[in-house]
């Protein structure tokens, strides 16, 4: 393997551990502990714990090994090694881990927002990653892989809310439920904030009778390229150019900047961009067989 290869994968594996073990510290002490109905594989392996007291992890594990080997054509080689990896993990962590931590015993409904928060981000992690711990994770990625176009939020509060239901009402708490969805859509907003945020950017439209010296400007501040439309002012009809620059959220302050000093007069417009692709930005790839 090359030493290029070898960083990447490194890299890769030590974001995968962490957020395996923000997704056991957020089920564990904070969800186990309120008693909560929880979603997907996880909520099955909690029921089947109160029944038996059989490990949490382990279950978790052992009902996940049929779905991984289904998904496994679907999502390729490379998904299936480092879910594996995520599903042992984060298993371990949940069974070994999370007890040498404080567990939560306050308010329910703060336990709830721990939980979304914490957990959110650290399957948010697994997912930038092209992993999953298993589970419903891989049916919301199998689904991902066949509909490309659906948000990965989405998918996964409505795989999430069907044993979360079975769940509160095999328990009877119905309080259990509410709080249940409240943590699965968390989780899911904040999935969904984590992972399409990575590719978030900023559009800039700059109106301005120095185009060129603008492009440059811009260039030496973030290095970035740009578009310029020749465009025709709607108040007197004179000819002006506008300037389209595609920004990262943390160089869009610095160009601003610079464009006031090079052309005062200049009018900027900035938009939000969800997501940005192509040269200089990182491409999301999620649920695609690598």
């Amino acid at each position: 393997m090359q030493k290029h290869d070898f960083k990447d994968t490194f890299k890769r594996l030590g974001i995968e551990t962490f957020g395996c073990m923000l997704a056991a510290i957020g089920i564990y002490n904070f969800a186990v502990m309120a008693e909560f109905p929880l979603a997907g594989f996880t909520g099955i392996a909690v029921i089947i714990n109160r029944f038996t007291d059989l490990p949490i992890g382990l279950t978790f594990m052992a009902l996940n090994i049929p779905i991984a080997l289904v998904c496994y054509r679907l999502l390729g080689r490379r998904f299936f090694l480092h879910s594996l990896f995520c599903m042992i993990v984060s298993s371990l962590m949940i069974d070994y881990l999370g007890p040498l931590f404080p567990a939560y015993h306050g308010s329910r409904l703060l336990a709830a927002l721990a939980c979304g928060v914490i957990a959110g981000i650290g399957y948010a992690l697994m997912f930038t990653q092209q992993a999953s711990s298993g589970g419903m994770g891989f049916i919301v990625m199998a689904i991902k892989s066949k509909r490309p176009h659906l948000s990965l939020g989405r998918l996964i509060f409505l795989a999430d809310s069907i044993p979360i239901i079975a769940g509160g009402v095999l328990f009877r708490d119905i309080d259990g439920i509410i709080y249940a969805l409240m943590i699965s859509y968390i989780y899911a907003l904040v999935a969904d904030k984590l992972i399409y945020g990575a590719n978030a950017g900023k559009l800039l439209l700059i109106v301005t009778d120095n185009a060129t010296r603008i492009r440059h400007t811009i260039q030496e501040a973030s290095g970035r390229g740009c578009t310029i439309w020749q465009a025709t002012g709607g108040y007197q009809g004179s000819d002006r150019e506008v300037v389209m620059c595609a920004c990262d959220n943390t160089q869009t302050y610095k160009v601003q900047k610079a464009i006031e000093t090079t052309d005062p007069a200049a009018f900027t417009i900035v938009l939000e961009s969800n997501q940005v692709a192509g040269e200089g930005f990182t491409r999301l790839v999620l649920g695609e067989k690598e």
